[in-house]
């Protein structure tokens, strides 16, 4: 029973990313059809909206954590860290809209992470102290200027003239994010 609602969960939870990405304010129920459960499975997974969108957000921290353990932060040369993370979490806004906007500060559009998120990103701020790729010595707050940079960069128009001579898809971006986000934090590295 308990991989059966594994699989139940796992298949709302998709389709609930689906279905709320296009329509914020869908019913639990039109999530169940999404999801091709019935409405009780739902209702039995998830007592209210309000649980359905932590788990959502818990999820996203989960893929956060991965996301810093596949770019190796603690290992990898940090600017090789840096613009694969930075791969990473555009991959990960793409495929997670509603979760992100969800777990957003309204303030700054920068997500609300876990501690232990926090926490890898902030190493990875203090490894390009350490290697000299930035001057900025505060990880916290190279930890905010990232994160507000990737909102303003992912939500940059195709056409937006920093995008100009590329496609303005995600690969343009994800160089854009790394070269400002160093150059904003004193550096003059550019990212391999």
């Amino acid at each position: 029973m308990r991989a059966d609602a594994e699989r139940s969960t796992a298949r709302i939870l998709k389709a609930a990313e689906v279905v709320l990405a296009d329509e914020p304010g869908a019913p639990l129920e039109r999530i169940a059809d999404a999801a091709g459960l019935a409405r009780a499975t739902v209702h039995r997974r998830f007592s209210s909206r309000k649980a359905l969108i932590d788990a959502l957000t818990a999820q996203l921290n989960e893929r956060y954590l991965l996301g810093l353990k596949q770019a190796r932060v603690d290992s990898a040369p940090p600017l090789v860290a840096l613009h694969r993370l930075t791969e990473i979490i555009f991959e990960l806004k793409i495929n997670n809209r509603f979760a992100m906007n969800a777990a957003a500060n309204p303030a700054t559009g920068a997500p609300r992470l876990d501690p232990e998120v926090l926490n890898g990103l902030d190493l990875l701020f203090t490894r390009l102290h350490a290697a000299g790729v930035i001057t900025a010595a505060g990880p916290a707050w190279c930890r905010g200027v990232f994160l507000a940079l990737l909102h303003e960069v992912d939500q940059l128009p195709a056409d937006a003239p920093v995008l100009a001579g590329t496609d303005g898809g995600t690969g343009a971006r994800i160089d854009l994010l790394a070269r400002t986000v160093i150059g904003a934090l004193g550096g003059s590295a550019s990212p391999a």
